[in-house]
C-alpha cells in the first residue's frame, strides 16, 4: 500500500535530479489543462474613484454628472420616440445571430485544439514524468503521442473529457468523482498507447477503485503549497509546486499500476516484499495479452 510521504519523496528526488526540464514540462502541462494562474489589472477600479487628472471627484463634479445624466436620459427618450422600432428589432436579431455564430466557431476551434493537440501533449507530458521517476527524461517525450498511435490517444482522451463534462452537468460531486476515476487514463496511454478506449477506461476504473478518496486527500495535502504559490503570484508554483505535484501523481500511477495487488484494491494489505508482489501479479488475469504492458515501466523496451 502506498503512502503520501513515499510518493512525495520519490517525486522530489526525480524532480530535483532533472529540475529545469521538469519545470518546463509542468509549465506546459499547466497551460494545457488550465492549471496556471493569472492576475488581472486594477486600473479600471481606480478609474471609478479618481477623475481624469487623478484628483478626487468633488461635490461639484457630482452635480455636473447628474445634470449630464438627465440630459442624456431625455435625449435617449427623444431618440427612442423617433426611432423605427422594426429596424431596431431587426438589428438586435442580427447582432444575436452574429454573436451565436462567433461563439460556435470559437467553441469548435477550442474543442478541436483540445482534442487533437492539447490532449496528446498532455499524454506526452505524463510520459515524461513516468520516465523521469527512473531516469532523467527528455523534453522530447512531450511529443510522444503524435508518433505513437495518435488517433487512438486523441479519441480516448476526447471521450475522457466528454464523459467528465456530462457527469459534471448532473451535479458537481459526480463530476469530481468521475474525474478521479478517469485520472489514470493519460498515464495508461503514455505507458501503452496501443490500449483501446474501452481498456483504458476499464483499467483506470480498476486502479482507482477504493483509491479515489486517498487520491483526493493526496491532492489536499498540497493546499499549503498552493497558498504559498498564490502569495508569490504563482512564481513558486511554476518553479517548485507544480512539478512537485506532477511528479507525485506519476508516482501514484506507478504504485497503483505495478505495486497494488489486483485482487486487494478495496482492502489492500501492506506491501511487504517484491517477491510477494511478483507472485501475486503472476496470478493476475492478463487483460491486455500480447501488449507488453504488465512489465514495470523502467524495464519496458517498447519506447
Amino acid at each position: 500500500m502506498w503512502t503520501r510521504a513515499e510518493l512525495k519523496d520519490r517525486a522530489k528526488f526525480a524532480f530535483k535530479r532533472n529540475y529545469w526540464r521538469s519545470v518546463l514540462i509542468s509549465l506546459l502541462l499547466a497551460l494545457l489543462i488550465g492549471g496556471g494562474s493569472g492576475a488581472g489589472s486594477a486600473g479600471s477600479a481606480m478609474s471609478s474613484a479618481l477623475g481624469s487628472d487623478g484628483s478626487d471627484i468633488t461635490s461639484d463634479s457630482y452635480d455636473d454628472f447628474y445634470d449630464d445624466a438627465d440630459d442624456i436620459w431625455y435625449g435617449m427618450n427623444d431618440v427612442y420616440d423617433n426611432t423605427d422600432h422594426t429596424a431596431l428589432l431587426f438589428a438586435g436579431v442580427i447582432f444575436v445571430v452574429i454573436f451565436m455564430i462567433v461563439f460556435v466557431i470559437i467553441m469548435t476551434v477550442t474543442i478541436l485544439l483540445d482534442a487533437f493537440i492539447f490532449n496528446p501533449l498532455e499524454v506526452g507530458c505524463k510520459r515524461f514524468y513516468l520516465r523521469n521517476l527512473n531516469e532523467a527524461a527528455l523534453v522530447g517525450n512531450a511529443g510522444y503521442a503524435f508518433d505513437n498511435n495518435y488517433k487512438n490517444i486523441a479519441k480516448t482522451m476526447f471521450f475522457r473529457d466528454l464523459y467528465t463534462v456530462l457527469w459534471s452537468m448532473l451535479f458537481i460531486i459526480p463530476g469530481i468523482v468521475k474525474s478521479y476515476e478517469y485520472q489514470m487514463i493519460p498515464y495508461l496511454l503514455a505507458d501503452n498507447p496501443q490500449m483501446t478506449k474501452e481498456e483504458a477506461f476499464a483499467e483506470s476504473k480498476r486502479m482507482m477503485q477504493g483509491q479515489k478518496w486517498n487520491a483526493f486527500v493526496l491532492d489536499l495535502s498540497f493546499i499549503g503549497w498552493d497558498i504559498l504559490s498564490g502569495m508569490t503570484m504563482g512564481i513558486l508554483g511554476i518553479f517548485y509546486v507544480q512539478p512537485y505535484k506532477d511528479g507525485t501523481h506519476a508516482a501514484l500511477y506507478e504504485a497503483l499500476r505495478y505495486r497494488t495487488p489486483y485482487q486487494q484494491i478495496q482492502n489492500p494489505a501492506p506491501y511487504q516484499q517484491n517477491t510477494a508482489m511478483n507472485q501475486q501479479t503472476t496470478e493476475m488475469p492478463n487483460r491486455f495479452e500480447n501488449q507488453n504492458i504488465d512489465q514495470p515501466f523502467e524495464d519496458r523496451t517498447d519506447y
